[in-house]
């Protein structure tokens, strides 16, 4: 699991220039959208979700790590976009969406599976959160995930009945954009 201080380092603007979230983001996130987003860190990403799904949408951003998300508060009111972003501290083993179950469009895996025990059981999850045609975005780190790594994560995506649609471009990751049926 990565520190909690670590965020810091992640959220920096510096990131920007090799992960730009405006351009990863926009083929994939429209205004009135329910987003998850697993392992949102100190915002990176959430941000500019919260500013893509609009006033109408909704961002679900889940963490076990209660520092992380306080820090992610902090910068969502800075911005006026705390009421777009429900910020959940769950535990190791489950991300706790029942209450989401089929009504979720996207979510964001980012840098983030290869952190996790096992794979099969956070993809269950995320398919059961997803609505039918809802898609996710896996990307991982090819510094932490090699090739033959990413793989198996993808099967356990399938396994869920997530399928690959696509293998986006992302700099310094390997992506796939994946759907349920």
């Amino acid at each position: 699991m990565c520190p909690w201080w670590v965020g810091y380092l992640l959220a920096s603007p510096l990131r920007r220039y090799s992960q730009d979230p405006a351009a990863i983001l926009a083929p994939y996130i429209r205004d009135g959208m329910t987003v998850i987003e697993p392992g949102p860190g100190m915002g990176f990403f959430t941000i500019e979700l919260a500013q893509r799904v609009g006033a109408s949408g909704r961002v679900i951003a889940v963490d076990i790590q209660p520092k992380m998300l306080a820090s992610l508060r902090r910068r969502l009111t800075k911005r006026g976009l705390e009421s777009r972003v429900d910020i959940r501290v769950v535990k190791p083993d489950s991300m706790e969406l029942t209450d989401l179950a089929g009504s979720v469009d996207f979510a964001l895996l980012f840098a983030m599976v290869h952190e996790l025990p096992s794979a099969a059981p956070f993809f269950a999850e995320v398919a059961a959160a997803l609505k039918p045609g809802g898609s996710a975005l896996l990307a991982e780190p090819k510094g932490h995930v090699k090739l033959p790594d990413f793989e198996p994560e993808l099967e356990a995506a399938a396994s869920a009945g997530l399928s690959v649609v696509s293998r986006p471009l992302i700099p310094r990751s390997h992506a796939a954009l994946l759907t349920k049926s």
